[in-house]
């Protein structure tokens, strides 16, 4: 699993990279930077992110997460075609959003998940 979230935790990075020329530049380069950080947290200190105030916090985060895919949820129909977020800055920002929620549920499966026995 630690290179699935160092993967996925690049690609939250890259997200937030691409944000410059934005107007609102700030907002989506923290929604994709705070699911970057718990998945490289959760890549390479694993036991930090399985304590109880951690994974707390974690749930907060993705609670959190979910209120913004309910919120950017894209209003037009077949926002997922390429022809309409092409041209549809709400359809984009919607995707952009199930993405980094389905990255904080990645790292709450990594977090819940029982730990291997030797």
């Amino acid at each position: 699993m630690r290179y699935v979230h160092v993967v996925l935790g690049l690609l939250m990075i890259s997200f937030a990279a691409v944000q410059y020329n934005d107007p609102d530049t700030l907002v989506w380069a923290t929604i994709y930077l705070i699911p970057a950080a718990w998945s490289l947290l959760a890549a390479f200190r694993l036991p930090v992110v399985r304590t109880p105030a951690w994974r707390a916090l974690l749930w907060v985060t993705a609670f959190a997460g979910l209120a913004g895919v309910v919120y950017y949820w894209p209003a037009m129909p077949g926002f997922w075609h390429k022809e309409v977020w092409r041209l549809e800055e709400t359809a984009r920002e919607g995707m952009g959003m199930m993405i980094a929620f389905a990255v904080l549920i990645v790292v709450l499966f990594s977090a819940h998940r029982k730990l291997a026995k030797p």
